[in-house]
């Protein structure tokens, strides 16, 4: 598979499972889409026609629990950030995800099942050009305590992310993240999602999180982890913030080159930093696989760029 080219899926792959806020059985398929398609949702299962959404950061309507998708007529999908991030961490551009419910199943609280699934499904190379979004100079976010940015960056994509909780077993973790299909699914896919058995009570008699449980989240309480099968990395919490990164800032509708650093963030601060980069033209443009300039203030990096050297191809008011 050449990384040049956009690639998509060879065939469709269905998974099965819960939503972790409704506690409601829904079945995913991922499945191929033509040239330039980007990641489109499809919700089926609804009274009348099925509805479609583009996934991209204007389709954004809540940030609070998860990624929710929405349009005019409401809500869409919820819990999109792990599929998202799947989609984007193995390397495809272009995918149909239908969904026949009003969440992406959360499955065991990791992307693991959604890499697996595009793995049985077959990525394929397609006859164009792959696009990014090049970076050009930083953006930056703050929402309390939590600062994110978006920073020039010469290796393709890197994130660096700390998160630093009051609760001592999770307490101050950092990781840097450089993205690759391999690292990904190596290093990030399985990260699950997390949380204290505090705030999972507290959801509970809300009526979310309905079906989160210790077979889709690793839980602590305030003193130790409540799983019995312990943790699949040591700093497994980090990692699902860079997963959700992945997922998050997928929604720039093309794979970005560049550099995100977050402090204290969640899926409010991703969406933030992601919108504040789209808002200033002069801050990103497009680019193709080619040969290009290094943007002002490139950060230095000792990887090589994702798909190779890259081209402009058109700026952010024709994209």
């Amino acid at each position: 598979m050449k990384l040049n080219r956009q690639t998509t899926l060879r065939s469709q792959a269905t998974v099965t499972g819960v939503g972790v806020h409704s506690g409601l059985p829904v079945n995913l398929t991922l499945g191929p889409a033509p040239v330039d398609a980007g990641f489109i949702f499809v919700r089926t299962g609804l009274d009348g026609a099925d509805r479609e959404i583009q996934a991209n950061a204007s389709a954004v309507i809540a940030t609070d629990f998860a990624t929710v998708l929405g349009d005019c007529e409401g809500p869409l999908v919820s819990t999109a950030e792990h599929v998202l991030a799947a989609l984007r961490g193995m390397g495809v551009d272009n995918a149909v995800i239908e969904v026949d419910g009003p969440e992406v199943p959360i499955m065991d609280g990791s992307a693991a099942a959604f890499v697996a699934a595009i793995e049985q499904a077959g990525i394929v190379t397609q006859q164009a050009a792959r696009r990014f979004i090049q970076v050009l100079k930083p953006v930056k976010a703050v929402i309390g305590d939590s600062v994110g940015e978006l920073r020039p960056f010469a290796g393709g994509f890197r994130a660096e992310v700390e998160i630093d909780f009051a609760n001592p077993v999770i307490g101050r973790q950092v990781y840097n993240f450089d993205l690759s299909p391999e690292s990904f699914r190596r290093d990030v896919a399985r990260a699950r999602t997390f949380g204290c058995m505090n705030d999972v009570a507290r959801l509970w008699s809300a009526g979310f999180a309905l079906g989160a449980s210790f077979e889709n989240s690793v839980v602590f309480d305030d003193t130790r982890l409540l799983n019995t099968e312990g943790l699949r990395y040591s700093d497994e919490c980090v990692r699902h913030k860079v997963l959700d990164v992945v997922g998050d800032l997928a929604l720039a509708g093309l794979p970005l080159l560049g550099l995100y650093r977050s402090v204290r963030g969640g899926h409010k601060l991703n969406h933030a930093v992601l919108k504040a980069l789209l808002a200033d033209p002069s801050a990103w443009r497009v680019v193709e696989s080619g040969t290009a300039r290094r943007p002002r203030g490139y950060v230095e990096a000792g990887v090589g760029m994702v798909g190779g050297i890259v081209s402009p191809a058109y700026g952010p008011d024709v994209s």
